[in-house]
């Protein structure tokens, strides 16, 4: 009799959780779809003008990015909150290399020589063909506002443990909104045409009180995501941080 076929050793790596790496694509693609509408100037509330002092208040300059980009905060909130800084560490970081990993394919997909039947090759490259400048600006701010929300995110809750969760979600928001703002819109405002100081310090201002109140706005949205995911999670509370 033939002698039974010895099956092969197949080994697998363990699946990261599902909350965890659904959170985690999302914020992914997010970050991703924001640095590419970030390349359009935006004026709302055109023909309207009023200024306090110095200050533009109508019409707002913005870009394309200004009603999805808070969004990433959320997310970068309930993954602080559930995981901690270092597992979001690592989500940022990851975010970070697709928005290059992005930019290349982009510059690449760009240079390729177009078909005789595609006539948008002008189109195409000025949509995704975003300036060093703003990438740049895409990704410092990126970088610097979403570390700084979850290091306050999570220094607050090694005081407070679980409670006060509301006190974490404020001031992470702030914090990080203020230094994403800050470093975004100083590289990113000459790429997109802002060329006075009025509109510079619109767009600015702007930008940190609008994503901030979206996310105040949403923070019961936030509560509960948060609980859910923290049900849903099988490893929460089985590692403790000093």
């Amino acid at each position: 009799m033939p002698e039974p076929e010895r099956r092969a050793q197949v080994r697998w790596a363990a699946l990261p959780s599902a909350p965890y790496a659904v959170l985690a694509q999302l914020f992914m693609a997010v970050e991703i779809i924001s640095n590419i509408t970030a390349s359009k100037g935006v004026e709302l509330f055109s023909g309207v003008s009023f200024a306090i002092g110095p200050v533009q208040i109508l019409p707002v300059v913005t870009d394309g990015a200004f009603f999805l980009f808070p969004l990433s905060y959320v997310i970068g909130d309930v993954l602080s909150e559930v995981y901690g800084f270092t597992a979001t560490r690592r989500v940022v970081w990851a975010g970070f290399a697709g928005l290059i990993l992005a930019a290349v394919c982009f510059r690449a997909a760009i240079g390729l020589p177009s078909a005789p039947f595609y006539d948008r090759g002008g189109a195409f490259g000025q949509v995704l063909g975003a300036t060093p400048w703003l990438l740049a600006a895409g990704l410092a701010g990126f970088v610097s506002g979403e570390l700084v929300n979850s290091y306050v995110m999570v220094a607050l809750k090694r005081r407070s443990g679980e409670r006060r969760l509301w006190l974490r979600l404020s001031s992470s928001t702030l914090a990080g909104e203020f230094v994403d703002t800050l470093v975004f819109c100083s590289i990113a405002a000459g790429a997109i045409g802002i060329a006075t100081w009025r509109d510079f310090v619109n767009y600015t201002v702007f930008g940190f009180l609008w994503k901030s109140a979206v996310e105040f706005l949403v923070m019961p949205v936030t509560y509960q995501v948060i609980k859910l995911v923290k049900r849903l999670e099988p490893t929460y509370g089985g590692r403790v941080e000093a």
